[in-house]
């Protein structure tokens, strides 16, 4: 009783060690930006770089605002965010509806081809994806990147169908004896029932367009066009200190971080729903 008392003890201390290590390597780095976007170049090279700034200056985001196209590239995500989340959101539950709910020829052969293509990487057909914007004529504009993010996002409609296959039938049959059209029965009776999988994949969606940086640079390439992650990749060789370029890694960072803040307790449900349906 006590050998094994013991072995408790020791796999909960390597456990909680395991985890402040990793919560360390994670927070430092972080914490050592925050702090160098509110010195001067003076003080990150003459202190120690996990020192508290004296005096905290907000010169360096000043200057990011100023000159870094930051206003540009919030607007830019936003709308792409925005864009992207309302029709993927609508495409990929219907499609899911539609996989779920009723039986055509091929039924199968499409859903394993959706599922097939989650395991292709993405850079394999980018020539491919290349040509077609161009032909498409929305080449450097925001339906670029949109476009892309909307057809390619396969694993929505998986985690849609897994929740909508869950909804008893008996449901649909009630709402078709009242006089439901399918559409209405999906938009009625399905779509209220999956809005804790929506919240979530809504959530997760949006840091994904927010943090990219290859799509948008490649297929955006106008500083008119510039996201917040592409503006910072270009202010980066304008920047000329670690303090300005601080501060422009804190501000990109900001709405995800906010958004994750605001909005946890939706993804926690949200994946946990999807895990105890019966």
């Amino acid at each position: 009783m006590k050998k094994k008392k013991t072995s408790e003890l020791l796999f909960n201390a390597l456990n909680h060690t395991v985890f402040v290590v990793i919560t360390l390597i994670v927070l430092v780095p972080l914490l050592l930006v925050v702090l160098s976007s509110f010195k001067t170049p003076e003080q990150i090279s003459q202190g120690y770089h996990l020192s508290l700034p004296a005096p905290f200056s907000l010169d360096n985001y000043k200057e990011v605002f100023k000159n870094g196209n930051v206003l540009t590239g919030f607007k830019n995500s936003m709308l792409l965010v925005l864009g992207t989340i309302t029709i993927n959101v609508i495409l990929s539950s219907m499609v899911a509806y539609s996989l779920s709910r009723f039986e055509f020829k091929l039924k199968k052969v499409y859903f394993f081809l959706f599922s097939f293509s989650m395991l292709i990487p993405s850079f394999i057909a980018e020539i491919t994806r290349f040509g077609i914007i161009g032909r498409l004529g929305i080449y450097d504009t925001l339906l670029a990147p949109m476009v892309i993010y909307i057809s390619t996002d396969i694993l929505q409609i998986y985690v849609y169908k897994q929740f909508i296959d869950q909804i008893p039938y008996s449901l649909d049959e009630s709402a078709r004896i009242d006089g439901c059209s399918y559409f209405k029965i999906y938009w009625k009776v399905i779509f209220p029932l999956i809005l804790p999988a929506t919240a979530t994949l809504i959530i997760l969606k949006s840091v994904d367009v927010l943090n990219d940086m290859f799509t948008p640079y490649l297929y955006m390439p106008s500083a008119a066009n510039a996201t917040l992650t592409t503006m910072l990749m270009n202010y980066v060789g304008r920047s000329g200190s670690w303090a300005k370029l601080s501060a422009a890694i804190v501000i990109v960072m900001l709405p995800t971080v906010i958004m994750y803040l605001i909005f946890k307790k939706k993804i926690l449900s949200g994946i946990v729903a999807g895990a105890v349906k019966e």
